[in-house]
């Protein structure tokens, strides 16, 4: 067995970074930028106004003085004449504010009558946004993240396409003649399989394109027509058959396919027997069978390695540290991942922790991670935490 940190640090080592693809941007979001993107214009391309109102040369604009409207300017549609003094054209917020004029008075500021104006209030501002206030032609998006901010911000630069980390494809086999899809009936000894629904709704979270194959038997041959339908995936995440009992065939089924194992059980709890390798040009994952202990290992280990395949750091899950809500008792020898539930600031440990539990895992929404050999916890003691998506 080895420490959750080595594990992460293992894993980490058999990733390769997908290659770039231009996709369009409406298809970006949280897509993460490979390289550096230039603004294909200037925003905004002329100076425009920051409110509805009268656009005014500064001599003008005194307290008391009347002036002639002469125009309007809408967004869209500019007024085209030069303004002189003496004149005020209507103006309203976006559009672009007529050569000769040096300041917006707000509407509010004016009364009208007719064709001309009043300036009844002169405020500080001028009320005008400057040409290339926000960015200039040129200017470069960094990589990183497609949040829907950038996304905005890709978009008014002109930007119609934008070179992002390819999605990796993860095929997802369940194994076990003891499981039947949702819908079926099951047999006398079968149960539904759930875990892999889970699972590749984190993948998916997390950016990747999960591939649910079908079940696999506990036979060497049936495990290996299932695992020959996830050629050319780039991640390979098994659920069950990864233990050491007679039926437990994924490792070695892998082997004879031309697995090159890297470890096999990390010391943790709940999901012991993890094992992590390559296969072909795949990366392949063996998750544990029971469906609390497939979760958390998809969280602690697939979501970091899913962030590193996309172009991010790959980094663990962050870890908040919080106050018991209620004491709890030693820890034993392995790390252990415990469903959890905040009540305001502080973090309630359930009582009940089998790995089988979903009721219980549905109702959690943090993980507190006890160190191995961790003492027993009063009410108050600071633990840390992983917040649950």
């Amino acid at each position: 067995m080895i420490p959750v940190q080595e594990a992460l640090q293992r894993i980490r080592a058999l990733i390769t970074t997908m290659p770039v693809e231009d996709v369009f941007l409406r298809d970006s979001t949280n897509r993460i930028l490979a390289r550096s993107v230039a603004a294909r214009r200037t925003q905004p391309p002329f100076a425009a106004s920051a409110m509805d109102g009268y656009a005014v040369r500064d001599v003008d604009a005194t307290l008391g003085a009347t002036l002639r409207v002469i125009g309007e300017s809408q967004a869209g549609r500019g007024y085209t004449g030069d303004l002189a003094a003496g004149c005020a054209v209507r103006i309203f917020t976006g559009a672009p504010v007529p050569e000769g004029a040096e300041r917006v008075v707000i509407q509010e500021d004016v009364s009208r009558s007719s064709d001309h104006i009043t300036i009844n209030q002169t405020g500080d501002g001028r009320n005008i946004r400057p040409a290339g206030g926000d960015f200039t032609e040129g200017d470069r998006v960094q990589p990183g993240r497609i949040t829907p901010a950038r996304l905005a911000l890709l978009a008014a630069m002109n930007v119609p396409e934008v070179p992002v980390y390819r999605r990796p494809v993860i095929a997802l086999i369940a194994t076990g003649d003891e499981l039947v899809v949702p819908g079926e009936v099951p047999g006398p000894d079968q149960i539904v399989s759930s875990n892999i629904y889970a699972v590749a709704a984190i993948v998916e979270a997390a950016g990747g394109i999960a591939r649910i194959l079908p079940i696999a038997p506990d036979t060497t041959e049936g495990l290996r027509d299932v695992l020959d339908l996830a050629s050319g995936a780039d991640m390979i995440v098994t659920l069950g058959g990864a233990s050491v009992g007679d039926h437990d065939l994924v490792a070695q089924v892998a082997s004879e396919a031309g697995l090159a194992l890297d470890f096999y059980k990390v010391a943790m709890r709940p999901g012991k027997p993890l094992m992590a390798g390559r296969l072909g040009q795949a990366v392949m994952i063996g998750l544990p069978g029971n469906p609390v202990s497939a979760f958390v290992c998809a969280q602690i280990f697939l979501r970091p390695a899913l962030d590193l395949m996309l172009g991010g750091n790959g980094d663990a899950l962050p870890r908040t540290q919080r106050p018991l809500a209620e004491a709890v008792g030693p820890n034993g020898d392995r790390e252990h991942y415990m469903r959890a539930v905040r009540v305001g600031e502080k973090v309630r440990i359930f009582q009940r922790q089998d790995s089988a539990l979903l009721s219980v895992l549905d109702a959690a929404d943090t993980l507190v991670v006890r160190p191995p050999n961790d003492p027993p916890r009063e009410i108050g003691d600071m633990v840390a935490t992983i917040h649950l998506d």
